[in-house]
């Protein structure tokens, strides 16, 4: 079976900032800010949250369906996803407007700031997932135009199929009932930290709340790891995997993610599932861009093994 991801497909520029943002804002000036971060390092990448998402889930063996939309100078990235073995059949292409692009700096203390220009994204609410005629096991609605996410939260909802509602920088984007609905009509929900506090300030709900509104409710904490609650009140308490080298911790999320569901799909329990998403993080992050990390099959399952204590197949 597939594991659908939708998504943003984006031309990310990611630049490094040998400084601190703290140290070039000052507070009591906050209302006329008028800042400008030198960076020493620029790289064009392939990025956004499907790609990146599609592209680990790839390595580890999984089939995703990549669900989305590119513009006129997208061509490029659907021939690089295919020569990446991945299914192009649903992402449209727009002939007028630029495809999505992400400006990311980043500073000394893994601070980031981004300006997104959204592009053609909202092509991708012309495709029906209820229609679609791969088999599915779980849909991924990640971060991309908000009524996209909408339909395709919607769309899972009519197939029955478990959806994971992974809201994240979009999160303002939403008003308090559509993030509401949306939050009871996945069977997953997942953030880091931040966003799960955005997400509670938002909806009005509190932790508790979001869980019985869902079913299971996924937090990421960097290098602390990641916390699973469920309604039952079970918490998993999942511990990272440090990575050989801390390059740029750009993606590290979506590899999480990408590790997390292909192990759900396989049907490993939460806390290897977090495992899974722990390890493929660590790769990510050892590496300068979101989609350029590489690790064969017996190399995770060594590396999985080391940090946990536990074999791991995967085939």
């Amino acid at each position: 079976m597939s594991i659908l991801v939708s998504g943003s497909l984006v031309y990310d520029y990611i630049m490094d900032f040998p400084d601190s943002f703290k140290n070039h804002i000052l507070p009591e000036q906050i209302h006329i800010l008028n800042v400008c971060f030198v960076v020493d390092r620029l790289e064009r990448s392939w990025g956004g949250t499907a790609g990146n998402i599609a592209y680990t889930m790839k390595l580890l063996g999984a089939d995703p369906l990549v669900v989305s939309a590119v513009g006129s100078d997208g061509g490029g990235y659907v021939d690089y996803l295919k020569k990446n073995g991945l299914n192009t059949d649903f992402i449209k292409q727009d002939e007028k407007r630029s495809t999505a692009s992400a400006h990311i700096t980043t500073d000394n203390e893994d601070n980031q700031i981004t300006a997104f220009f959204n592009g053609p994204l909202d092509l991708a609410e012309e495709y029906n997932l209820a229609a679609i005629a791969s088999p599915l096991s779980v849909a991924l609605i990640s971060p991309t135009s908000k009524s996209v996410m909408i339909k395709h939260l919607r769309d899972c909802r009519e197939r029955g199929l478990p959806a994971v509602f992974d809201p994240g920088q979009q999160i303002t984007a939403f008003t308090t009932t559509e993030l509401q609905m949306m939050v009871s009509q996945a069977e997953f929900v997942i953030g880091n930290d931040y966003e799960m506090k955005l997400l509670q300030d938002r909806t009005g709900w509190d932790a508790k709340k979001i869980i019985s509104e869902t079913k299971t409710l996924i937090t990421t904490l960097g290098e602390q790891g990641a916390i699973i609650a469920t309604p039952a009140g079970e918490q998993i308490n999942v511990k990272s995997c440090p990575p050989k080298s801390c390059d740029d911790p750009t993606g590290a999320g979506d590899a999480f993610r990408a590790g997390f569901f292909v192990g759900f799909e396989r049907g490993y329990n939460f806390k290897t599932c977090g495992q899974l998403g722990a390890v493929a993080a660590s790769y990510a992050i050892e590496t300068y861009g979101t989609q350029t990390h590489r690790f064969t099959l017996p190399e995770f399952s060594e590396r999985y093994e080391k940090n946990y204590g536990e074999k791991i197949i995967l085939v």
